[in-house]
């Protein structure tokens, strides 16, 4: 079995998004999302008709918005996430989202073509938060090889819907 990385990562708002406080960040997600879309290692993001994540519903909170995507490698993910116009924009976080007291991104390995869910998302992210780095949730300070032939066939699958949000 082949495997893509997972992510995701969640932040609270300081003002809605409409706010005159948010406006430089909200002119920016059409740029950046394509920077991703066009980045090597690229494999899909979760986004809306509008082309963006910030009005899907999820179930982090209502100042809360997140973002999920599938990428070919760690280091793909790496990359356009240090590496591009993307590194310049999330420099300036403090100015738009709330300080997060607990982990807000998370790294998972799912099976080549696999599209994670939010629930799935959140699933992670939890287990992540109560029980810190592990192979099924982790983070870049501490990754996780994929998982081995015998692993794979021990892989938790997750059902499309969400049955508590």
């Amino acid at each position: 079995m082949s495997w893509e990385l997972a992510e995701l990562n969640v932040a609270t708002l300081v003002a809605p998004l409409d706010s005159p406080i948010l406006a430089e960040f909200v002119a920016e997600l059409d740029r950046i999302n394509g920077i991703a879309d066009q980045s090597p290692g690229f494999v899909w993001r979760l986004q809306s008709e509008e082309g963006n994540a910030t009005d899907v519903e999820h179930g982090f909170g209502d100042s809360v918005i997140a973002n999920a995507s599938v990428w070919e490698s760690i280091d793909a993910l790496h990359h356009y996430i240090y590496k591009t116009a993307h590194a310049q924009i999330m420099s300036r976080r403090k100015e738009w989202f709330e300080r997060m007291t607990n982990s807000y991104t998370v790294l998972w390995w799912v099976p080549r073509g696999h599209r994670p869910t939010l629930w799935e998302a959140q699933v992670k992210l939890e287990l992540l938060q109560a029980k810190g780095p592990s192979p099924e949730a982790f983070t870049f300070k501490t990754c996780f090889p994929k998982p081995s032939e015998e692993e794979s066939k021990q892989t938790l699958s997750f059902d499309d819907e969400c049955p508590a949000l």
